[in-house]
């Protein structure tokens, strides 16, 4: 007997640890619930994000809750149904059930979780800055040992208003989020009716506001908090909250607007050049998201106006579509765009390729005729 009882005080703490190490860590992902009608009536939070990051977080073993402010279903802004990230999701009968049954956050016990990943969207600025209850979740995490506390996009906006004895939590702390710049070329819809802009809340608050050029991958860990700058930046940033935990990522596929996104990073910050990301294009371009590369060109263009170094960026950016991706309003820009820049002889050839395609006839000819 003595001997049974001894085993067991022996082996009792080598089973507990065991038991510890098998214990998943938790995760609770918050969505706004502002949204309806797909955001044509009011913007709810981003699918393509929630779905990025959900399906990080499952592939590493995490377990996951998903919580709103009034709980129940949430409503995502109109997305692409056909992205893999997307159909993968769909398929998730789990992850779906989540989406439909959020648990409202003043019903959450922070004590549960190890950390918790802000989905962006911009319905997150209505409401998710506004909730006494997730206030409480995030301080709660904020005090605790051994936690993360994480967003993407437009979530930091609910760290905004976080105060942990007279001081905000973000005080001090390096962040990111969607900045003025990309409220400025994509946020028209909504952006007149937000309660604050996001980029100069966060540095009111005290936040040292780091970010990237618009649209590009951008994810700042500092501290127990983990930020990303934008849609672009949710894999990386899923990704830093499962490292903060003490857990190394499973190694996947990039997917194909993801790998896009790194080519045009790669060749804007000179790591990478034209003449590779042309090679990589011919052999891979099914890899790649081509008419976004090719917008993103638009996009650098619209706001490089008084740059020239960064208008033959955009320009350059594309040019490298245009053996596999045509868009006669791209050509046209291409043709203005070398006018401002003195070089005439180009934009005539793209607009007399335009016109002998019956494409922008009328623009092409009279741009012909102010270059004579």
């Amino acid at each position: 007997m003595k001997k049974t009882i001894l085993c067991i005080v022996l082996f009792l703490p080598i089973i507990l640890l065991s038991q510890t190490k098998n214990t998943k860590k938790k995760v609770l992902m918050v969505v706004s619930s502002y949204g309806k009608d797909m955001g044509s009536v009011r913007p709810g939070y981003e699918f393509d994000e929630f779905s990025q990051a959900y399906l990080i977080f499952k592939n590493n073993n995490l377990s996951i809750d998903v919580a709103s402010p009034k709980g129940g279903k949430a409503e995502p802004d109109k997305y692409n149904s056909e992205k893999l990230y997307n159909k993968t999701l769909l398929e998730d009968k789990q992850a779906l059930s989540l989406l439909d049954n959020t648990i409202a956050t003043a019903n959450i016990n922070a004590d549960d979780y190890n950390a918790i990943y802000i989905v962006g969207g911009k319905g997150a600025m209505f409401d998710l800055p506004f909730d006494p209850s997730l206030q409480e979740i995030i301080l709660n995490l904020y005090k605790r040992e051994h936690t993360v506390i994480s967003s993407v996009c437009h979530g930091p906006a609910a760290f905004v208003n976080v105060v942990d004895d007279k001081d905000y939590i973000i005080n001090g702390v390096e962040l990111t989020s969607f900045c003025n710049v990309e409220e400025e070329l994509f946020g028209k819809k909504w952006v007149k009716e937000f309660p604050f802009s996001l980029e100069t809340k966060l540095e009111s608050r005290g936040a040292i506001f780091k970010q990237t050029d618009f649209m590009l991958s951008k994810v700042v860990v500092s501290g127990k908090f983990v930020t990303g700058q934008n849609p672009f930046s949710t894999t990386k940033s899923a990704e830093a909250v499962v490292e903060s935990l003490g857990l190394t990522p499973v190694k996947r596929e990039f997917y194909n607007d993801e790998r896009s996104a790194y080519l045009i990073q790669d060749v804007l910050d000179n790591t990478k050049t034209i003449a590779w990301a042309e090679e990589e294009l011919a052999k891979n371009n099914a890899n790649y998201d081509l008419p976004l590369v090719a917008a993103y060109g638009y996009y650098k263009i619209l706001a490089s106006t008084e740059n020239n170094e960064e208008l033959k960026k955009g320009i350059a950016l594309v040019e490298l579509t245009s053996p596999h991706f045509f868009n006669e309003n791209l050509q046209y820009l291409l043709a203005k765009t070398y006018v401002s820049l003195g070089e005439k002889d180009k934009a005539r050839r793209i607009a007399n390729d335009l016109i002998s395609k019956d494409l922008m006839k009328e623009e092409s000819e009279k741009l012909l005729k102010e270059l004579n």
